[in-house]
């Protein structure tokens, strides 16, 4: 699939929004890429993870995928699902990810982390150091779509679906703020 083709798909579904965002970062932007609309479409949500898992390299060797939640649960598992391998995922507890669940990372483990959006990676940096801790081995990370942030918090190499380069701000640098534009909070951010 093309990367035209790809949008097209999040745009039939009503998953690329316009107006005024607080995104979980807490950057602000004026387009919010709200994946949860593909993820109604299960057969749509599996032909764009395989078509990640596609474009990754052969030689990655993946024994684990980990998500973060929420959204990265709803990539992780099609993008686990269509390599035919396990799935973990973090979640919050008192703001800070952690894995639950007897969700274990063996010891040298190749794991891939999965995550809806990417904007600043930050999510995903605390994944990949959980991973890590457990003994685990970060050898790549694969989003749906990357928000086209060239510094992202993690340092793996970054396989994304779909690159948008779509602007973000601090809120105190954000215009739409200052001409009173109201915001919308729809992510997950409330979570952390």
């Amino acid at each position: 699939m093309e990367q035209e083709e790809i949008l097209h798909e999040f745009e039939k579904v009503g998953a690329v929004r316009h107006g005024h965002f607080k995104l979980t970062s807490g950057r602000h932007s004026d387009t919010y890429i709200q994946c949860a609309r593909v993820q109604e479409h299960p057969d749509l949500t599996l032909r764009l993870a395989k078509e990640a898992v596609a474009r990754l390299p052969k030689d990655l060797n993946i024994d684990l995928v980990a998500s973060p939640a929420m959204g990265g649960i709803l990539w992780g598992f099609p993008v686990a699902l269509a390599m035919g391998k396990m799935m973990i995922f973090a979640e919050r507890k008192e703001g800070k990810m952690v894995f639950r669940r007897n969700f274990e990372v063996p010891k040298g483990a190749r794991v891939l982390i999965c995550e809806d959006v990417v904007t600043t990676g930050g999510s995903v940096k605390e994944v990949c150091d959980l991973v890590e801790a457990a003994g685990g081995n970060v050898v790549a990370v694969c989003s749906m779509i990357d928000r086209g942030n060239k510094n992202h918090a993690f340092d793996k190499p970054f396989y994304p679906l779909l690159k948008l380069s779509v602007p973000s701000w601090l809120p105190d640098e954000c215009e739409l703020c200052k001409k009173g534009v109201p915001i919308d909070s729809p992510g997950s951010h409330f979570l952390k």
